[in-house]
């Protein structure tokens, strides 16, 4: 398998359009860390990590959208349409959103199976008045599962789900993707996404993520100069970016694309809230 990296090659990548923004990096320290889903018992702080911000380029990478992989750069990109009349109606995801999206990703990976199994929808305003199971956008750089976390929440979803070939899935090649849709046209906090062979194993710190009633475990991220990140300005309802957090093979190909949300400089003043969905899968590829 080929692991040339295009465009991070150098005449490629000082060729794309780009902006500068600051990310929110962890600053490494000799705890685990550890972030609460809910306000913790007094005494206790939501997140015992401490952040710093690193001003960054962003490069615009649309000129180079068909040439990206999720094996690569640990990310692509693919124009979409769906038929969801309304977003935030639960029925109509998972009665029409989650079928396409299946449907999409056994294309675009080559898929055997497709496992949907969580997804969160995020608008800074809804979820300001208390508008239940709405997020903002996050803004510190991460990624969604860790080398441990990854097996661990397979495990849990196909469990739930009544499956009996677990232990066998399991030792197949199979990957968490996340699918990334605007639900309108974003003029603000955009996503941007590192390539995933431009992050040092050592850049990832494995952090709890702390329930009510269990413990997950993503990885924080400490800054390095090596980092790559990109973008795509002004992500339309059919544009859709796949961002790979876990891939269960360990032989060069791209394992984890972090990501965040940024404050992009072209906003406009008033620019409306950030309104995105964002579904999280298990892949299962061909034997």
């Amino acid at each position: 398998m080929s692991l040339d990296i295009p465009v991070l090659d150098k005449p490629v990548f000082e060729k794309l359009p780009q902006v500068e923004a600051e990310l929110n990096y962890l600053i490494p320290m000799a705890s685990k860390p550890v972030n609460y889903t809910y306000e913790p018992p007094p005494g206790i702080p939501r997140s015992n990590g401490k952040h710093e911000t690193h001003r960054l380029p962003i490069h615009n990478a649309r000129a180079i959208a068909q040439n990206l992989s999720l094996d690569r750069e640990g990310f692509a990109f693919t124009v979409h349409d769906s038929n969801v009349h309304n977003f935030y109606d639960e029925d109509d995801i998972r009665r029409v959103y989650y079928p396409e999206t299946e449907q999409l990703l056994k294309k675009v990976t080559g898929a055997t199976q497709v496992v949907i199994f969580d997804h969160t929808l995020r608008n800074a305003q809804r979820s300001k008045q208390g508008e239940s199971g709405i997020r903002e956008p996050a803004t510190r750089v991460h990624n969604d599962f860790t080398a441990k976390s990854g097996y661990t929440r397979a495990r849990i979803e196909l469990a739930a789900r009544g499956v009996d070939n677990i232990d066998e899935l399991l030792q197949q090649r199979f990957a968490v993707i996340n699918v990334w849709r605007p639900i309108a046209p974003v003029q603000e906090s955009p996503l941007t996404v590192c390539a995933a062979l431009s992050i040092a194993p050592t850049d990832l710190v494995a952090s709890d993520l702390v329930y009510r009633d269990r413990v997950g475990e993503t990885y924080a991220v400490t800054y390095n100069p090596t980092h790559r990140w990109f973008y795509f300005p002004q992500m339309q309802r059919d544009e859709v970016l796949f961002i790979k957090c876990f891939d269960s093979i360990e032989d060069g190909r791209a394992r984890f694309a972090t990501h965040t949300g940024f404050d992009d400089p072209t906003s406009p003043v008033d620019a409306p809230p950030r309104e995105s969905i964002e579904l999280r899968t298990l892949v299962f590829y061909p034997s």
